[in-house]
């Protein structure tokens, strides 16, 4: 009996042993979450990025005198990166553009180039109401005489808006018939025919695209960012925040709007202010408004300066040139304090966009490391599109990146992002700085990650 006994109670022991080792059966749970070693302060910075924010105009009649570089080069002072310039070609309503109006045209591309800036562009042929525009064939010739500029300057180009027809290209009426959707679409075609397919149009009001383009539905995700026509179409209204239908910017005003936020996260809205109607005051709280929800990129410092002056009386002007267009900016990452060398290196850095649009021009973007006793720099790509950072949302970048070749060493780790264009990569002033603390290298246009990494055993 006492051998059984002590038998029983060695199988019990041999079955609790083996229960404890192996688990208890049940399926093992997640792996505890890796929380971020590395969190980012926000700044409330005002400061300057490619693209966006207020704009100054600078319109110049034909072979009128170019652009003057010392203003040029003052304007990033107040943190303008983008000018608008209109040209008028009032000469040529009935021949060609003549060398000396394209050669005013280049002489301007290089004086943006030399300052750091980029340029909204627009055509015309009169800036009066009861002036004359100039007929389909003329603008086609003179579209075609354009297209080079276009191409040797796409660099420096933020965004071309439609023109051509009417006083001030605002496609209101014609002289020679073009305000229909037949001519209009003519027009906007050839023009979008003639640009590099990297740039985007704007039209005056949604309803000429909607149709143009036969539809009212808003450009979706899958079509945006190719070079289908309708996906490089954006919106500009030059008549922002006057209060009813902006003097006809829209019919429908709260089913267009809902359109032009729909769309403007993948085409660019921008524009300048008019004389408010009807009582309608375009206070802080409207243009905060208004400006979240059309996703607004660019506005004109020139015009109207009421609304303006009333901003900054108000307090709000600063932030809304803070948090126009796109205002990209780290939250935190989770990075390895050492990798080997010629292996991957994982990348976990969640970002986020607190300015009222996206970006619509699409960046590189590069992990930097510098060595920390040589100064030695190493620039690897990171195949991200931060086009798909949009206002308001966190952006997960998780990318594992080659590290082949880089010498074993301690780093310090950077991130850059940067213009496509070659001649304008390796410019600080076309790099995108990220609206944090003290991560910003302006000699550089280097954004810090605060992280060292050691390569190599």
């Amino acid at each position: 009996m006492k051998g059984k006994l002590l038998t029983v109670i060695i199988l019990n022991l041999l079955l609790t042993c083996i229960s404890a080792c192996s688990g208890s059966g049940e399926e093992p749970g997640p792996e505890p979450e890796v929380k971020p070693n590395l969190t980012y302060a926000l700044s409330n910075e005002i400061f300057s990025n490619p693209e966006r924010g207020f704009m100054r105009l600078f319109p110049v009649y034909a072979e009128g005198n170019p652009l003057n570089s010392s203003t040029l080069s003052s304007l990033r002072n107040n943190h303008i990166t983008l000018i608008q310039r209109v040209y008028y070609l009032e000469k040529f309503k009935a021949a060609p553009l003549s060398p000396a109006q394209l050669s005013l045209i280049q002489t301007d591309m290089n004086l943006i180039r030399q300052a750091g800036l980029k340029c909204v562009l627009r055509f015309a042929y009169t800036d009066q109401m009861n002036g004359t525009d100039a007929p389909l064939a003329t603008i086609e010739q003179h579209l075609d005489q354009l297209k080079p500029a276009f191409e040797a300057n796409k660099d420096v180009i933020a965004f071309v808006q439609a023109g051509f027809i009417g006083p001030w290209g605002e496609w209101h009426n014609s002289t020679n018939g073009l305000n229909t959707t037949e001519n209009e679409k003519k027009v906007l075609f050839k023009l979008l025919d003639v640009l590099p397919t990297a740039l985007m149009v704007q039209v005056r009001t949604p309803a000429k695209k909607q149709q143009i383009f036969g539809t009212t539905n808003p450009l979706s995700k899958e079509v945006a960012y190719t070079t289908e026509k309708i996906a490089r179409v954006g919106h500009h209204n030059d008549c922002f925040m006057s209060g009813g239908t902006n003097y006809g910017t829209y019919t429908n005003i709260q089913t267009e709007k809902t359109y032009i936020s729909n769309e403007a996260l993948y085409v660019p809205t921008g524009g300048e202010t008019c004389p408010p109607q009807a009582g309608y005051n375009p206070n802080c709280t409207e243009g905060r408004t208004e400006m979240q929800l059309l996703k607004w990129t660019y506005l004109n410092l020139d015009y109207y300066q009421p609304t303006l002056n009333a901003w900054r009386n108000s307090g709000c002007f600063d932030e809304f040139q803070r948090n126009l267009g796109y205002r990209l900016a780290l939250v935190d990452a989770t990075l390895a304090a050492q990798v080997g060398t010629n292996q991957a290196y994982k990348l976990e850095i969640n970002l986020t966009n607190k300015g009222y649009a996206p970006l619509y021009s699409q960046k590189n973007t590069w992990l930097v490391l510098i060595n920390k006793a040589s100064g030695a720099l190493h620039q690897v790509p990171v195949p991200v599109d931060l086009r798909e950072v949009k206002p308001g949302t966190t952006y997960k970048m998780n990318q594992n990146v080659s590290l082949t070749g880089i010498p074993a060493g301690d780093y310090d780790l950077f991130l850059k992002i940067t213009d496509k264009a070659d001649a304008l990569k390796d410019r600080p002033e076309y790099s995108v700085r990220l609206a944090n603390t003290d991560v910003w290298v302006p000699d550089s246009g280097l954004n810090s990650l605060k992280h060292q990494l050691k390569v190599g055993n």
